[in-house]
């Protein structure tokens, strides 16, 4: 498969399930690999915020993608991250390491690469120095990641890494449909697909020319995604159905994620443990989250059932 090719589609953020001694639990990890692949993911993006790699350490960053990458065993592609670093020489020195497990791309994180009070110059000139640090032989690419703040990237950067030809893919938080076709205008021609990680504008982002979905509702239905990025165009009437419950069911972003992921894990017999470094699990239970996150996922069911989306 190019990498034209399998850029496009469903990318989940993967989840990283810790043991209740918040050690990774790598038993469960082989479940929710397995488990993504069913769906019909295109591939995967692992050691990214859904991951907790803000609270990984830089070899246990390294051990979890070695670990995707053999126990996949090229089923999909994967993509990775781990890029926490500030200092530029750091910044390098870790993404190399990335490189060298074998990942398909290693994915920048946009708000390394400057502080909040610095300019879009000095994103790019960071970002020129770092691209040219790393080996030719992997692809690269660049998260909008929020934390610990969001840094959009200007168009004069999407311009530069679609000519450099060293980029495959932007995992876009800008959840503005006007900068996202820009964007594909700016990448068209060149090996950089968009993946869009809001669940509000994805239908209409694929409308205007981005090639998939890269968000954390990949972890309760990613099956949903799948068929949508897959049958839009083919099925409008119904896609427009999907795309709706899509975009109400992602305000379970807000119900102390990762914990009601996690959550949702454990209910399927993935997951051994909800535990999590980023923060407790005491406010998802004792403010009702976990019924609000059960019945979106009851409606999901009741949606796929009713238009009939898998036969």
């Amino acid at each position: 498969m190019s990498t034209t090719d399998h850029y496009r589609g469903v990318w989940p953020v993967m989840l990283t399930p810790f043991d209740d001694r918040r050690e990774i639990d790598w038993a469960s990890l082989e479940k929710l690999i397995d488990w993504y692949i069913r769906a019909g993911v295109n591939g995967l993006f692992a050691n990214c915020q859904s991951s907790e790699m803000f609270f990984l350490s830089e070899a246990e960053s390294l051990q979890l993608t070695r670990f995707v990458l053999d126990y996949v065993d090229g089923r999909v592609p994967v993509v990775a991250s781990g890029h926490t670093a500030s200092s530029l020489s750091q910044q390098i020195d870790q993404l190399g390491r990335m490189a060298e497990t074998g990942v398909d791309s290693v994915i920048l994180i946009s708000n390394r690469l400057a502080m909040p009070g610095e300019d879009d110059g000095t994103v790019l000139d960071n970002l020129r120095k770092i691209t040219a640090a790393l080996p030719e032989t992997v692809g690269l690419g660049i998260y909008e990641c929020p934390h610990p703040y969001k840094r959009l990237l200007a168009d004069e950067v999407v311009d530069w890494c679609a000519r450099s030809g060293r980029y495959t893919f932007i995992k876009d938080t800008c959840c503005r449909i006007g900068t996202i076709a820009r964007r594909v205008e700016l990448s068209r021609g060149s090996r950089l697909r968009i993946a869009n990680a809001n669940g509000q504008t994805l239908l209409p982002s694929l409308q205007a020319g981005a090639h998939g979905y890269s968000g954390i509702m990949t972890n309760f239905h990613p099956e949903l995604y799948v068929w949508l990025c897959d049958n839009w165009q083919a099925e409008p009437e119904k896609a427009e159905i999907v795309a709706a419950y899509l975009s109400t069911a992602s305000l379970a972003e807000y119900l102390d994620y990762p914990i009601c992921a996690k959550d949702y894990q454990k209910s399927i017999g993935n997951f051994a443990s909800v535990a999590s470094r980023v923060r407790e699990a005491g406010n998802y239970y004792s403010a009702h989250f976990q019924s609000n996150m059960r019945q979106m996922v009851q409606l999901g069911e009741i949606v796929k059932k009713q238009l009939a989306l898998f036969g």
